[in-house]
């Protein structure tokens, strides 16, 4: 954390007076304020952490949640398929929201909205109460990953690529305490302790971020553009109609020629296809055509939604892989997404301090190899006498190598080229990553509902994307390159 220092140094103020009226709201006054970097970097990577345990705290309590709920299983899915929706829906327009009325605005907001729906979450004694909160409590979750990013991107000067980096640690470490707790509130106390775990944990980043983060302060004569509100419909249609279409083909006995699947299918593509249209036929669109598919973001946007999403996905997948294949327990499976997250906090924080001698294609080719073989040798058989315990153990080690090794290049990639949008494209990000989980999951599931061997089918599901992650490698080379600070 002695990267990030505690304020800027003197030898970097010439440079950064050059920075754009838009990069940061205090240089636009002639004012730098007073920002303990550690302090500001703890309580906004708590915030995300706070988010990333909640999407997979909520899994270990779901056969709890059915009993006391007394509902089906196919409600209770819902719990977890609702907040994916509101989280997806969210996320551009709390980009836009916060470069419209402030980062730490919008900042405080959304943690305020998280919190107080995990309060309410945890009172609620009907699932069809619970449901609806779930998609409020995704609301706030959306709003702070990007508000977030764009805090540091304004506030870190020359440190703010190594912070950013950083938050890649943050997420698989989320991931990796998640089930842990999970198991042990809904063992030792209620499945309601889920949910009121995030309730002093938010209000103490709420109280420490009114006192540590610095205000927004609009820079004069910036204008405010008419909020597109046909370009969010027209996004908003296109994920929700796509997200229905991948979650319903997961169901068993769906047909894929069924009338609600293609219906779903077809709203998606119109949704997606009237959205590019419009973005590049209005004046101020909701996301730029830039952002969306220019040179250099479109790559990133790729990597992000494959590289990813998508082995987002297959992650995510696992247990029920492992349990199917091989009748390994839940335990097994826990140890192996513990593998993997660990593996990926240590090499993503490695990574954060050799980027900026890397540069980002060197890493990203080379991660991106790593997480192609590592799923490569999930789909085949174990040899050299491993058991296959010890083979999905390395497998799934191999996995976390990559995913951490491109996170800090995937995030810096986009931001270096445009830091004044920093809110645009770490929501970007954040929605490739969410498209490729849901996707994979739901056409995995699919194939493997109809075989009389899942664990095989999901061997061959495995061994088709990493095939196609090695035909994908040449992309790469169309990434943004930059070495040094930015």
């Amino acid at each position: 954390m002695l990267f990030l220092g505690r304020t800027e140094g003197k030898t970097h103020k010439e440079k950064e007076k050059k920075i754009s009226l838009k990069n940061t709201d205090f240089k636009s006054l002639g004012k730098e304020p007073h920002i303990n970097r550690g302090v500001v970097f703890a309580i906004t990577s708590l915030s995300l952490l706070m988010t990333t345990v909640d999407t997979t705290i909520v899994a270990t309590a779901l056969e709890t949640l059915q009993k006391e709920l007394h509902t089906t299983v196919s409600w209770i899915g819902w719990t977890i398929t609702a907040y994916s929706f509101g989280f997806a829906l969210m996320l551009p327009l709390s980009a836009k929201l916060s470069d419209r009325f402030g980062h730490r605005n919008i900042y405080l907001v959304s943690i305020a909205t998280f919190t107080v729906s995990s309060f309410c979450c945890g009172l609620v004694n009907s699932i069809y109460l619970l449901i609806p909160l779930r998609v409020i409590q995704a609301l706030g979750a959306a709003g702070i990953t990007p508000s977030v990013t764009a805090i540091i991107v304004n506030h870190f000067g020359s440190a703010r690529d190594r912070a950013v980096g950083l938050f890649g640690s943050i997420f698989p470490i989320g991931v990796m305490i998640g089930p842990i707790f999970g198991g042990l509130f809904v063992t030792y106390w209620s499945w309601r302790g889920i949910f009121f775990v995030n309730v002093p944990i938010g209000l103490g980043v709420i109280i420490l971020s009114l006192y540590f983060i610095p205000k927004d302060v609009a820079p004069k004569h910036r204008l405010k553009p008419a909020f597109d509100l046909m370009g969010l419909f027209w996004l908003g249609l296109g994920i929700l109609s796509s997200m229905f279409a991948a979650t319903f083909l997961s169901y068993k006995h769906t047909k894929v020629l069924s009338v609600t699947f293609i219906s779903l299918l077809l709203a998606g593509l119109i949704g997606i296809t009237a959205f590019f249209r419009h973005i590049n036929r209005t004046h101020h669109p909701f996301i730029k055509p830039l952002f969306a598919y220019g040179k250099g973001f479109g790559t990133v946007n790729l990597i992000n939604l494959t590289y990813g999403g998508i082995t987002s996905g297959v992650l995510s997948l696992v247990p029920l892989y492992v349990a199917k294949r091989y009748g390994l327990s839940a335990l097994n499976a826990s140890v192996l997404l513990i593998a993997q997250g660990a593996a990926s906090v240590i090499f993503s924080t490695l990574m954060t301090v050799f980027l900026r001698r890397t540069g980002y294609r060197t890493p990203l080719f080379i991660g991106c190899s790593i997480i192609m073989v590592g799923i490569a040798l999930m789909a085949l058989p174990p040899y050299f006498n491993f058991s296959p315990f010890w083979w999905m153990t390395g497998s799934s080690f191999l996995i976390g190598i990559g995913t951490g090794a491109i996170d800090p290049p995937a995030r810096n990639a986009g931001l270096n080229l445009v830091p004044e949008a920093s809110a645009t494209l770490a929501a970007l990000r954040s929605q490739c990553f969410q498209l490729g989980d849901i996707v994979t999951i739901g056409i995995a599931t699919a194939i493997i509902s109809e075989k009389d061997d899942p664990g095989i089918a999901m061997a061959w599901v495995y061994a088709a994307i990493a095939l196609f992650f090695l035909i994908s490698l040449p992309v790469i080379k169309f990434a943004p390159e930059h070495k040094g600070a930015w």
